[in-house]
């Protein structure tokens, strides 16, 4: 093994490190992106995902062409390496890869314009003293207007700096937001739960693989603390979102315009 210098790319992935921490980013992985797909002169959007925006499996619309829909999807889940901010809508639209139809693939030119927008966004990691691990957690009750499947999205920062995030339909549906937002850690109501130890007629449904969470927190191994819904940082892994929240968010996540570009 040699020194081969400072670090500036990897996998695809950008780094630029300066006294205050370390930036990454994809530009030039965003830039070819936008080039291989022609979005280059694509007008630019604000945010990836329309708040209407309700996509479903038999859509009444013409097929696409299946390799091209899936090699889209598979470049964009691999920009959510430093863009959590597309993670919600590119997971959206992974779900129609079996058969695209033509109001799938402009959602996923939606995505492509906002990334035009902003190519040079990126997370940045400043130094800090602070390691305590907080993770936001947060769920979409039946958001899937076709299963009825509630959408599960979080975040992990180590002290301030975002270091995972998530956003992922669940598995089974729940029957309630209590037992949707339990299965995701979130809220008043699944906070009760996982301090309770009585299973009464609403909870008593509940697969018992999702009582980890009560477990671990009997344990002391991590504490759940309520969230105000405007503070909500892992709002935006469950649902699109306007303008304004959107950003806001973003920025509370750590992504930032990359200096001199």
């Amino acid at each position: 093994m040699s020194m081969m210098g400072e670090l500036k790319f990897f996998l695809g992935i950008q780094i630029v490190q300066t006294a205050e921490g370390i930036q990454i980013h994809q530009m030039k992985y965003a830039k070819e992106l936008l080039k291989k797909y022609k979005m280059e002169d694509a007008k630019p959007m604000k945010t990836p995902m329309h708040t209407s925006c309700t996509l479903k499996l038999e859509e009444d619309s013409p097929a696409v062409d299946k390799k091209t829909y899936r090699g889209m999807i598979g470049s964009l889940l691999y920009l959510t390496a430093s863009r959590p901010d597309i993670m919600f809508s590119v997971c959206v639209c992974a779900r129609f890869q079996v058969e695209p139809k033509e109001v799938h693939l402009q959602a996923v030119k939606r995505i492509l314009r906002y990334i035009k927008g902003n190519t040079n966004l990126g997370i940045s990691l400043r130094r800090s003293q602070n390691f305590s691990l907080l993770g936001y957690c947060d769920t979409n009750y039946a958001g899937d207007r076709w299963e009825r499947k509630s959408t599960s999205g979080g975040c992990h920062f180590l002290g301030q700096c975002l270091v995972s995030w998530t956003s992922k339909r669940q598995s089974t549906i729940a029957l309630s937001t209590c037992e949707a937002e339990y299965i995701a850690a979130d809220n008043t109501a699944a906070i009760s739960i996982s301090k309770n130890p009585v299973l009464h007629s609403r909870t008593k449904h509940i697969e018992i693989k999702h009582h980890f969470i009560r477990d671990h927190v009997d344990r002391g191994t991590f504490e759940l603390v309520y969230v105000e819904t405007e503070r909500q940082l892992a709002d935006i892994f469950t649902k699109p979102l306007k303008e304004d929240r959107f950003v806001w968010i973003r920025e509370g996540l750590g992504l930032e315009f990359v200096a001199g570009q």
